[in-house]
């Protein structure tokens, strides 16, 4: 009975799985897909402790204890922290892959039941599962700056890791026609977690949302890996969605960025670029929140394209505040939202869903960039490389090809900005040095209080 039980907690399990993965495709049904998720994990939770091979739940109950204790505190970061907080996620899947393996190893080797099969498994699952680990910690400390965002090159690195990853991949091979030459398999482990550091470090912190989602991928192929080491069909279903799903991302990222694999894993992207010639040649035209404020309300149509500055500063809700007040105006205001925008993807449909603006406000890069040249202004705030007109024109740039936010073929344009620093691509940005364009400089959750009370005063003085 308890084996039917099982079997139908798992089905249901993958069906809301798949179904979560479905509805969290949009704004609307992304709670019910979140539901649907966590739902799904405590039928798959329920249908495994039914198990039979379960004879004591003492270490399971320690497990959950500690498990809640780290992970509550995790829940409670701030949404800025969410990429890095979803990078230590993947880093303690890969690190439970890993460790799984491990465990199986040691207790077949002891048993004397390791088979070619279970050998070639449990090394898949071990170099995907470590390499996944150091690799996303990697990533965390990226995103939290713990480690330098730039990347980190050194000579003949590509050849250095791909040996790294050669070496183990040979070492699984091995291990697999000799399974009780258990040097090889320290060796698997060690390789593993050298490859994930150096795999992370050239990679600059532009490419940190594809880097996520690609780690993602490699959490989910280790599932796989573990599903066929433990003979558990659940964690090959979830681990194959999981993974798909994190390869499929990343391919829109990359196209958004009109880069491929190699480029982001290998090219180094995010270095420093000498390209100070427009601070020189140019000066930016500064204004102030009244000025911001006189402008917009005398605007027929805005739009506003968020960046990474707004979710650093907080900002969002003070976005809401000024929409609020100019369709209050009668102002026909829309939000632009770039594929890679912030450092996770979907990072500012998030951000704009928590200050609760209209979903029907928020429009795709490909769907907002006609309407442009018939809009008034362009309010950019804390998005840099995403409207910088050299991915168009410069073949020189490192974001050359990426498809941006035309922002600058609107007829005005205002940029809320703390300085003149370069953003992630570490490049100039043309646009605020264009004639149109007037910089705001400050906080930009400071800034745009201040252009909403200079926007709330007019329109009372009006009515």
């Amino acid at each position: 009975m308890n084996e039917h039980v099982i079997q139908l907690s798992y089905l249901a399990a993958a069906i809301l799985f798949i179904l979560s993965l479905r509805w969290l495709n949009h704004p609307r049904t992304a709670r019910r897909g979140v539901a649907a998720g966590i739902a799904g994990m405590a039928a798959a939770i329920v249908g495994t402790l039914m198990a039979p091979e379960i004879v004591d739940y003492k270490w399971i109950v320690a497990a959950l204890v500690v498990g809640t204790a780290a992970g509550v505190p995790l829940s409670w970061v701030p949404l800025t922290a969410v990429p890095q907080r979803t990078a230590l996620s993947h880093a303690f899947g890969g690190l439970a892959a890993g460790l799984v393996g491990c465990a199986k190893y040691a207790m077949w080797l002891d048993q004397g039941q390791l088979t070619s099969f279970r050998t070639g498994a449990i090394a898949l699952e071990v170099i995907l599962g470590f390499l996944t680990f150091t690799g996303s910690l990697m990533a965390a400390g990226k995103l939290q700056e713990i480690v330098p965002t730039r990347p980190i090159t050194y000579r003949n690195q590509n050849l250095v890791n791909l040996s790294l990853l050669a070496l183990a991949i040979v070492a699984g091979v091995y291990l697999s026609i000799n399974p009780q030459f258990w040097p090889a398999f320290v060796a698997i482990i060690v390789l593993s977690l050298v490859f994930g550091v150096l795999l992370i470090i050239p990679i600059g912190g532009a490419d940190m949302p594809t880097v996520i989602s690609l780690l993602n991928s490699y959490a989910g192929l280790s599932a796989v890996a573990m599903g066929f080491v433990l003979g558990n069909k659940l964690l090959i279903t979830a681990g194959a969605l999981d993974g798909s799903s994190g390869l499929i991302l990343s391919i829109i990222m990359c196209r958004a960025m009109n880069r491929s694999f190699t480029n982001v894993l290998f090219g180094a992207f995010g270095q420093v670029q000498a390209s100070a010639q427009l601070g020189e040649a140019k000066t930016v035209k500064s204004a102030t929140s009244q000025d911001v404020a006189d402008i917009l309300t005398n605007a027929d149509r805005v739009v506003i394209i968020p960046g990474y500055g707004m979710a650093v500063a907080q900002a969002q809700h003070r976005v809401h505040e000024l929409y609020d007040q100019l369709t209050k105006r009668g102002v026909d205001v829309k939000f632009a939202i770039h594929p890679v925008a912030g450092r996770m993807p979907g990072h500012m449909n998030v951000l704009l869903a928590e200050a609760e603006i209209p979903y029907e406000s928020l429009v795709e890069m490909d769907d907002i960039n006609p309407e442009l040249p018939q809009t008034d202004v362009c309010l950019v705030v804390g998005a840099n490389d995403v409207v910088n007109p050299a991915a168009r024109h410069d073949k020189g740039s490192p974001i050359y090809g990426m498809p941006i936010i035309d922002a600058d073929k609107a007829k005005a344009v205002i940029a809320i900005k703390r300085s003149m620093n370069p953003g992630f691509a570490g490049i100039e940005n043309e646009l605020y040095y264009d004639d149109k364009t007037l910089m705001a400089f400050g906080d930009a959750k400071q800034v745009l209080g201040d252009v909403v009370k200079a926007v709330a005063g007019e329109t009372a003085s009006v009515q």
